[in-house]
C-alpha cells in the first residue's frame, strides 16, 4: 500500500483506527473451539465485522508462533482475508544483521519465498542501519521502526539523553530518517507518551506514527490528536483488547464493531477539527 492510497483510505473511512490482532486462544469465546482453526475463525469474525471501521490490522505474531505450524497457518489464513484497501502490519519487532534481515524482508515481504505479503513490519533499531535497510528495498512496503514504547520498561533506554540532552528516542528517529523516506518508514510512538508527540513531530513531521496503547492501556485519543496530528493525518492509533476482547460471548463480533465505531466517531471528530475532511 502506498502512501497516498493510505491517506485516501482515512479520509474515505474518516477513521486511521488499526486493529490489533492479538489473538491468544485461551481468551477467544469458547463455542469457537470446536472449529478446526478456532484462532482463524475468531480473525476472521472481527475483520468481517470491523473492515469498513478500520484503516489497518496488525496481528502480533507472537501470539501465532507460540502455536508453532498451527500458529503460523492461523497467521497466513488471516493475512488473506485482510481486506486489500486495508494496511496489513505484522507486528513482529524483527531487528539482526543485514544477512539476517534480508531473510526476515523475504519471510514477511515476499510471497514467493514465504507466503506471507505483509504490507508493513514492526522493526527495532538497536543494531543500526543494517537491520532497517533490508526491510526498505522492498517497493510500496513500510518499516515501522521502534521509537518511543508504552510500556514500563521504555524508561530504561528510550529516555537516556545525549550531552545535548536529546533523548535516545529522538536520536534514533534523526537517525532512522536518513534510511528512508516518510513514504517507506513509520515509527512506534506509544499513546501513553502523548505530552512527547510534539517533540517527535520536530523530528519527524511528515512520518506516519504507529500508536498503540489506547483502549485498555489507558492512552488518550485526543491527546495524541493535539500533538500527533499533521497535514495528511500522519496517524495509525491502534487498539487491541478493548476492541477483540469487548465480549466473551457468542456477541463478541458484534461488540468489538460497537468499539470500534465509537473509535472512528471520536477519531472522524478529530479529523473535522484538524481540517483534514470535511
Amino acid at each position: 500500500m502506498t502512501r497516498k492510497q493510505l491517506i485516501d483510505e482515512i479520509k474515505q473511512k474518516r477513521s486511521f483506527l488499526c486493529v490489533g490482532l492479538d489473538t491468544d486462544i485461551s481468551k477467544i469465546p469458547k463455542f469457537l473451539l470446536d472449529y478446526e482453526d478456532p484462532v482463524f475463525e475468531f480473525n476472521k469474525r472481527i475483520v468481517e465485522a470491523t473492515a469498513d471501521l478500520c484503516v489497518a490490522y496488525k496481528p502480533n505474531t507472537a501470539f501465532y508462533e507460540c502455536r508453532g505450524v498451527k500458529g503460523w497457518q492461523s497467521l497466513q489464513r488471516t493475512l488473506k482475508i485482510i481486506p486489500k484497501t486495508c494496511l496489513s502490519i505484522a507486528d513482529a519487532k524483527r531487528g539482526d544483521i543485514g544477512n539476517t534481515s534480508d531473510m526476515y524482508a523475504k519471510a514477511f515481504f515476499s510471497p514467493n519465498d514465504s507466503g506471507f505479503d505483509f504490507d508493513a513490519l514492526t522493526i527495532a533499531p538497536y543494531m543500526g542501519e543494517d537491520s532497517i535497510t533490508p526491510f526498505l528495498k522492498y517497493e510500496n512496503k513500510w518499516a515501522i521502526v521502534l521509537a518511543l514504547t508504552s510500556n514500563k520498561g521504555s524508561l530504561d533506554f528510550q529516555f537516556l539523553t545525549d550531552h545535548d540532552e536529546m533523548h535516545l528516542f529522538e536520536q534514533v528517529i534523526r537517525k532512522v530518517n536518513n534510511w528512508g523516506r516518510p513514504d517507506n518508514i513509520m515509527y512506534v510512538v506509544g499513546a501513553t507518551r502523548g505530552e512527547f508527540f510534539k517533540d517527535i513531530r520536530k523530528h519527524a513531521p511528515d512520518h506516519f506514527l504507529l500508536v498503540p496503547g489506547v483502549g485498555a492501556q489507558g492512552g488518550n485519543l485526543q491527546e495524541v490528536c493535539t500533538y500527533g496530528l499533521n497535514k495528511d493525518c500522519g496517524l495509525l492509533v491502534n487498539a487491541t483488547r478493548s476492541i477483540i476482547y469487548a465480549s466473551e460471548g457468542e456477541d463478541f463480533a458484534e461488540k468489538a464493531r460497537a468499539e470500534s465505531l465509537s473509535l472512528q466517531k471520536e477519531m472522524q471528530e478529530e479529523l473535522l477539527k484538524a481540517g483534514i475532511i470535511s
